[in-house]
């Protein structure tokens, strides 16, 4: 689908620029002739969207296990850098014309083919960012986008043509400077979406909300912690969680159901999912007595997001548990050292591990 929509695109493209370039020509128009050679980066950024879709469909090899995914966000990063090399080229000689003018010519034929190219933009644009947005798809994404971006730039170049006939005032080489502004501001905006997402961006929220919601619902389940996924391309997701069950629940049954649990991550996400286990003291003994003053003299602290993973080592008499900090927190030494001195007078006798931990998910 990805690479039927980019062909799509590119025989759009060719066509618009061929009637746009020839047309930009025969009117003396530097801001139509632009407009044709961003058409033109355009179908080239298809090209590169189906070679790079072919490449990241490669299956996993030794020195890549988790696929080549990830290729699509190369590709996306070379499209922004296609579209800002085109916005450059299209500044310096708008500069040029804005100094050295001549007077575009404009008819009747030059017009339908501008509206003409406004209508086409506006209808492939919507269809390329709808079809990258249900794929998933970054490089389509930024190709729709770029389309669109060239139909408001085309819609200027039809208000230019306008005021030259209605008052004889030539903006050609301001607006084309404008469009370049426009092409080069686009350029910059696609870039940023790929190279976060190389660079680790968070997971959205909705789908940490939708895995929390799952995850807990499953019986047994008292609590979801510790979400972290790592994105390998827009259909391969690896990640963990932690989930709190009670201590009565032994290894066989705990093992049913850490794998219920990646099964269905698996089938309703494609989320590859590694369960780990937090027990929660319950009866009546020392731990349960422990892990209820630890954990609600924490739960007070207003710094303090989130408490769990507790844990008592019995023959070594030390407790361990997670506390997760807002931002406020700057310096996890100092929060841990002052906890565990308002702990110490409250667990006589133990020794305590405060372990900082962070939120990657929400």
């Amino acid at each position: 689908m990805i690479i039927r929509t980019s062909i799509i695109g590119i025989i759009a493209n060719v066509l618009l620029a061929a009637f746009k370039a020839a047309v930009g020509i025969l009117a003396s128009s530097v801001a139509i002739v632009m407009d044709a050679v961003n058409n033109l980066s355009d179908a080239l950024s298809s090209v590169i969207t189906i070679i790079g879709t072919k490449l990241s469909e490669r299956p996993a090899d030794r020195e890549h296990p988790f696929g080549f995914g990830r290729v699509e966000y190369f590709s996306a990063i070379i499209i922004a850098v296609l579209v800002l090399s085109a916005g450059i080229t299209s500044l310096i000689e708008s500069v040029k014309k804005i100094f050295n003018p001549t007077e575009p010519e404009y008819t009747t034929v030059t017009l339908v083919v501008i509206v003409v190219a406004i209508v086409v933009k506006l209808i492939l644009g919507q269809f390329v960012k709808k079809q990258g947005q249900q794929l998933k798809s970054d490089a389509l994404i930024a190709s729709g986008s770029d389309a669109l971006f060239d139909a408001v730039i085309t819609l200027a170049t039809l208000v230019s043509a306008g005021i030259m006939l209605l008052w004889n005032v030539s903006l050609d080489g301001i607006l084309g400077a404008l469009i370049s502004l426009v092409i080069i501001k686009a350029g910059i905006e696609m870039l940023a979406s790929p190279i976060n997402e190389l660079l680790g961006a968070r997971i959205s929220q909705e789908l940490v909300h939708d895995i929390k919601q799952e995850v807990g619902a499953f019986d047994g389940v008292h609590g979801v912690f510790d979400i972290i996924l790592h994105n390998y391309g827009p259909s391969v997701l690896i990640g963990s969680l932690h989930i709190n069950v009670y201590d009565t629940m032994d290894a066989h049954q705990i093992h049913g159901l850490t794998r219920r649990i990646s099964e269905q991550m698996f089938e309703k996400h494609g989320i590859i999912m590694t369960v780990g286990v937090y027990a929660i003291a319950t009866g009546e003994n020392k731990r349960s007595q422990l892990q209820s003053t630890v954990m609600q003299t924490l739960a007070k602290h207003k710094e303090i997001l989130q408490v769990h993973g507790f844990y008592y080592f019995e023959e070594e008499h030390r407790i361990s548990v997670d506390v997760v900090p807002d931002i406020s927190v700057h310096d996890d030494t100092a929060l841990s050292a002052r906890l565990v001195e308002e702990l110490q007078p409250l667990v006589p006798g133990e020794e305590i591990s405060i372990v900082i931990d962070h939120n990657y998910s929400e």
